[in-house]
């Protein structure tokens, strides 16, 4: 599957974040909070969207946007960057298939020691009712 870029549907907003950044801190507004409509999304066909809306059903908000904030970085840029991604991001796994579980047998070797474990349990429980009688 190949890589969706969702940043032109991206809708970016700004305010101010705490952490480090010194007296920065208290004039920039750095921490960028990314909005993703997916029902709006031009770039997705509508199964995408759905299998989008169920996977991180918890992600999204009552309004139908996915919603991604980063204060990681001192700069707003870094952070717009790092919003991107991580929504870019989500969004191709949530559209990676799941992998099927290849059923397997009980190895041959696991069944003789379960069974070897029962007779000692047995043998040894046997033994006790003798000593009493």
């Amino acid at each position: 599957m190949t890589a969706i870029d969702l940043s032109s549907e991206i809708k970016l907003q700004t305010a101010r974040s705490g952490g480090s950044g010194g007296q920065n801190v208290n004039k920039v507004e750095t921490m960028v909070i990314g909005h993703w409509h997916v029902q709006d999304s031009a770039l997705l066909t509508p199964e995408q969207k759905a299998i989008v809306l169920e996977k991180l059903a918890n992600r999204i908000n009552a309004e139908g946007f996915l919603v991604v904030k980063s204060q990681q970085e001192r700069s707003q840029l870094g952070n717009k960057h790092l919003v991107i991604k991580k929504i870019n991001e989500l969004v191709k796994l949530s559209l990676k298939p799941k992998k099927r579980r290849v059923a397997t047998k009980v190895p041959k070797g696991a069944i003789e020691k379960r069974k070897d474990n029962k007779k000692r349990l047995s043998e040894k429980k046997q033994n006790r009712r003798n000593n009493w009688e």
